[in-house]
C-alpha cells in the first residue's frame, strides 16, 4: 500500500539538502518502526520518492514524501511514530493512502507550487518596489536567459506564473512546477531586478514554499488541489 507523508521544514533544518534529506527520513523512518517495503536485486533499498526537492535555504510547510508500506498504520499513528523520531525543524503533518500504480506518484503528478518571497531586513528594493512588482507582473511576456544543461536558452516565464501578487511586506507566487515546467522563485525575482534596472544583493531573499499542487483539469482549463487531498485518512490499522 502506497501513503503520502506531508512535512514541514524549517529553521536550521532549511540548510540541509535533498540528498541528506533522503537518508535523514530513511533513518527516521527505520526508527519509527514504520513497515516500508524494499526494492528486490542485489542492493534493495526503501520504496519512496519526494514529490519535488526543495532548495538550500529554503523553508516549507507543504513537503511530500511518498512511502510504500507492508502492515498499515492509522494516520494518526503514523504521524505520532515518524513525529517522536524527528528532529528540530521537521515536522510531519499528515499521512495519507493514495491510490497503487506509478500515475499516482506525486513527483509525476506535480504541477504548481505556492512561494511567499520577503526580502531580508536592509536588502529591501529601491521605495515604491510594490508598484514595480505590479507593473512587472502585467507584462505579457517576461523573457530570461534560463540555465539548462545544455547550456542557455531564451525563455518567456511569464505563462509559468499562475498567480503574483504583493503581499504585506512581501510577494505572493504561485508557479509551475514538475518535470515538464519548472520555474523557481529565484528566477522571477532576478528577472524583476532586470526589469527594474537593479540588482538583488546577495542573500536578499526569504523564500518560504506553502504547498504542492497536482492539476486534475483539462487540456483546456487547469484545475490545481493539493497533492495532500488526492489521499484519504486511514482511520485504523490494516495488514
Amino acid at each position: 500500500m502506497k501513503i503520502r507523508v506531508k512535512f514541514r521544514k524549517y529553521g536550521e533544518m532549511k540548510f540541509i539538502g535533498h540528498l541528506d534529506m533522503m537518508r535523514y527520513f530513511q533513518k527516521a523512518i527505520r526508527r519509527a518502526g514504520i513497515d516500508i517495503c524494499y526494492s528486490g536485486g542485489f542492493s534493495p533499498h526503501m520504496i519512496m520518492s519526494f514529490a519535488s526537492p526543495l532548495g538550500v535555504g529554503l523553508t516549507s510547510d507543504g513537503e511530500y514524501l511518498d512511502i510504500e508500506v507492508g502492515e498499515v498504520l492509522s494516520s494518526e499513528e503514523t504521524v505520532r511514530r515518524l513525529n517522536q523520531a524527528m528532529v528540530e525543524g521537521v515536522e510531519v503533518v499528515s499521512c495519507r493512502r493514495i491510490p497503487d500504480g506509478k500515475a499516482s506518484n506525486a513527483m509525476a503528478l506535480m504541477a504548481a507550487a505556492d512561494y511567499e518571497v520577503h526580502f531580508r531586513e536592509g536588502k529591501e528594493p529601491k521605495k515604491h518596489w510594490q508598484e514595480d512588482f505590479e507593473k512587472f507582473c502585467g507584462q505579457s511576456s517576461i523573457m530570461v536567459l534560463k540555465k539548462t544543461k545544455k547550456g542557455e536558452r531564451e525563455l518567456d516565464i511569464r505563462p509559468l506564473i499562475y498567480e503574483a501578487r504583493v503581499q504585506g511586506n512581501g510577494i505572493f507566487l504561485k508557479l509551475a512546477a514538475g518535470s515538464s515546467e519548472n520555474l523557481k522563485p529565484e528566477l522571477v525575482m532576478d528577472a524583476f531586478a532586470s526589469y527594474t534596472k537593479t540588482e538583488l544583493p546577495e542573500f536578499a531573499l526569504l523564500i518560504h514554499r506553502q504547498e504542492l499542487y497536482a492539476d486534475v483539469g483539462t487540456d483546456k482549463k487547469q484545475c490545481l488541489v493539493p497533492l495532500e487531498s488526492l489521499g484519504e485518512v486511514i482511520e485504523t490499522a490494516r495488514q
